[in-house]
This record gives C-alpha cells, structure tokens and sequence, in this order.
C-alpha cells in the first residue's frame, strides 16, 4: 500500500513500556506532541521481577497513576531477605520518607504498562499500536520513520527516542549483540499461587549459576524472577526432563531451603516466560542523533530489582533535558550538546547502581563466594540494608520536572 501523507510531531518515541510511556506523558504535559510507536498489543506479559521501589513513587505521583497504582499493587515490602542454600536471613528494608509513600511494591507489567500508556494517551500522546518502525531516516533536521501496521505511515519529528528494550531490533542504533557463549544470563519468571511468602518480604535467591527474586505481586499472586546461566540451564535440563522454566524451578528449590519451604502446596499461574540474554552494562544514552532510554541506554544486573524504576527514571531525566533545550531543538540547533549532556547525567545517576549490581549478581551466581557470604550475612543482616541503599531504594531523583514549584517542596523534603 501506499503510504499516507507524513503525520508531524515534536517526538517521535519508539517503544511504550515504562521508560517509553514515561517519556511520552511528561513531554505531552510540557505541551509538546508526541507520537509513541508501540509494536505489541497490551495487557501483555513480560519477563520482569515487577517491583517499584519506593525511590519512584513521588514520580508516579507525577505522572498521576499513583492512586492507581496504589489500588492494584501488592503489599509494601518493608524487608528484604536472602535465601541461599539452607541459610535464610532477613533485614529491614530501607524505609524512603517521601509524600508518595514509605515502602516499594509490585504490580504486573500486564497492568503496569497499559497504565503509563493510557495515561500517556490521556495527557494527549498519540498511541500508534500495534504499529512497528520499519525505518528511521535523517532528513534535514527532522527524523522520518516508516511505520507498518494496518496500513503504511509516515511520521516526522526533530526529536526520535529510543525506548524499545536492550534485546528489541530497532531502526536505530542499539546495544552491540555478541555471539550465544555458555557464560551469558537468560532470564525466566513465573507467577505461583499459595507460595507460602510473607506479605512484607522481598528475597533474593542465590543459586550456583544465576540469581533471582521472589515478591508478592498483584492479586494474590508471587511472582518468581531470575537470571540464570546458558550453560548450567543446559544442565539443569539434562538432570530434570521437562520444560526449561520447571528444570530452573527444581535447581532454585535444590538450592534454596526457603524456596523449597514456599513450594509446598504452591501452583503455577500460567505459563513460565522466557527472555535474554541479558546483557547488562552502560551503553550509549546518546548515539547517532537518537535519545535513548530505559534498557537500551544502560541496565543493572536484575538482582537488584530496580529495572523497572531506572527505565522509568532514566526516561523523566531525558524529558528533563529535552523540555529545557526544546526551543532550540524544534529548530534542529545542538541536538548533540543535549544528548552529551544527559549522557553524562545518566551516567552520574545510574552508575553506581549498575556497578553494584555487577558485584552483587557474581557473589550470588558463585558457589565459593555464596559460601562466605552465608555466613558473614547471617552475623550482619544489616549488610542486606546495606546493599539496597546501594542499588538505589532510597536514591530519590533529583529533580521532578523544570520550573515546578512541586519539585522545590520534594527538594526540600528529602
């Protein structure tokens, strides 16, 4: 089919899962119009631990999804716990005094997602989906992407974001792709009814070869995250026949007692999903004219539950700096000097977070260290406080949005 005449925007956003939603709806509240560019139909499912922590909940505030969120979430997690071998340990998790709330929670991605992308649509973001960006083009100083869906479109703008995910193939440059080794990370999850879980816990599992997390999620619901090695999920199959996700399942339970004890009378909740690999690290927030976000700029380690919160983090960063240099923008003036200058924001932002997150994951995935950690862990629980803080539960962002009496209030407050 021939495409129809170009559609023109200020941005032009490809992907609408958090970091891509968030984006939209600050932008479309600072006035601008903005397309997002969505290649799934939602509710739908989505390899993730689903945890929110409560650093990013004044940012929910913002974006005004916070009442719903807080109608549909599971309950606080006020401890954190590990669950390694025969050892289970617990402490406190660190509490975030903000005017959002106290304490993390977890909702789906089914529900999650279409709740930023609805409200991103309600703050007057133009929702292309299920449509998917065939190409993206330079002309002069604006981007031209080629859209198919239920017919072929063009659509303009000066500004494209990058907000499709680490392992999406985009029109746009992305995440440098190596070849399949033994020593790279899958990722698998599950939600299970009646796992005996406490309300108000959050544990980390600690297994020879991966890592994972357990929460208790939306209605009524555990839901069970981890990261897991090529080569041990190839053994973990070859000692348990069956379906991938129950062979990671039993090698959890094998090696986790509290695991173990949760699984007594507990069912799976639909099918087992299955992503990867996983290939965390800091990319290129900025690369080729294109603005990235969310897990394509940049990602921590899983173990340390903060995905979801960096991309939708990442994102209200990016609007940050685009809002403040729009004028110029429109204009097709300096794109390169915003884009280094929140490279370099992101990379102040999330760095330490990623770096501790490397630290952690190889601890957790290594049986000779997981071994000396057990007990050092068990004598000092608070070091488990101690670890969150590091990956970014209490890091509240630094500022809400320019120009915004609210932002001088939260500044204040923390």
């Amino acid at each position: 089919m021939f495409p129809s005449k170009t559609r023109a925007y200020d941005a032009i956003i490809v992907g609408g899962g958090p970091a891509g939603s968030t984006a939209a709806l600050l932008l479309s509240k600072a006035g601008w119009s903005v397309a997002v560019v969505e290649k799934a139909v939602f509710p739908r499912r989505k390899v993730c631990g689903e945890f929110i922590s409560a650093a990013s909940l004044p940012l929910l505030a913002e974006l005004g999804v916070d009442s719903a969120f807080a109608t549909s979430a599971g309950p606080p997690v006020r401890r954190i716990a590990l669950y390694s071998g025969d050892v289970i340990v617990d402490a406190p998790m660190p509490k975030v005094q903000s005017a959002a709330a106290c304490w993390g929670r977890a909702l789906s991605r089914e529900q999650f997602d279409l709740l930023l992308l609805d409200g991103a649509a309600r703050a007057g973001a133009d929702v292309w989906q299920p449509w998917r960006v065939d190409s993206a083009r330079r002309s002069g100083d604006r981007w031209i992407c080629s859209l198919a869906g239920e017919r072929m479109q063009d659509l303009s703008a000066p500004v494209l974001i990058g907000a499709a995910g680490s392992w999406e193939r985009g029109p746009f440059p992305s995440a440098e792709r190596s070849s399949h080794d033994g020593r790279e990370l899958l990722a698998f999850k599950a939600h299970f009814r009646d796992f005996d879980l406490g309300q108000d816990v959050m544990p980390l599992l600690a297994f020879p070869g991966g890592y994972g997390g357990l929460v208790n999620s939306d209605n009524g619901r555990v839901s069970l995250s981890c990261c897991i090695r090529r080569d041990v999920l190839g053994q973990c199959r070859r000692a348990a026949a069956g379906r991938a996700g129950d062979a990671v399942l039993h090698h959890i339970a094998r090696s986790c007692a509290g695991v173990r004890q949760g699984l007594g009378r507990a069912t799976l909740d639909g099918a087992w999903l299955a992503a990867g690999p996983i290939r965390p690290g800091i990319r290129r927030p900025y690369l080729g004219g294109v603005f990235m976000s969310g897990n394509i700029a940049g990602e921590a380690h899983p173990i340390i539950a903060e995905g979801i919160s960096m991309a939708m983090q990442s994102s209200r960063l990016l609007a940050r700096h685009l809002i403040a240099s729009g004028s110029d923008l429109m204009k097709g003036r300096d794109p390169a000097r915003v884009g280094e200058a929140y490279t370099e924001d992101w990379r102040q932002t999330f760095g330490l977070r990623i770096y501790a997150a490397a630290l952690f994951a190889g601890l957790a995935a290594s049986r000779p260290a997981a071994s000396l950690c057990r007990p050092l862990l068990q004598k000092i629980p608070m070091l488990l406080t101690l670890g969150a803080k590091l990956s970014g539960k209490t890091k509240l962002p630094a500022q809400l949005s320019p120009s915004s009496e609210q932002e001088t209030v939260h500044l204040n407050m923390y």
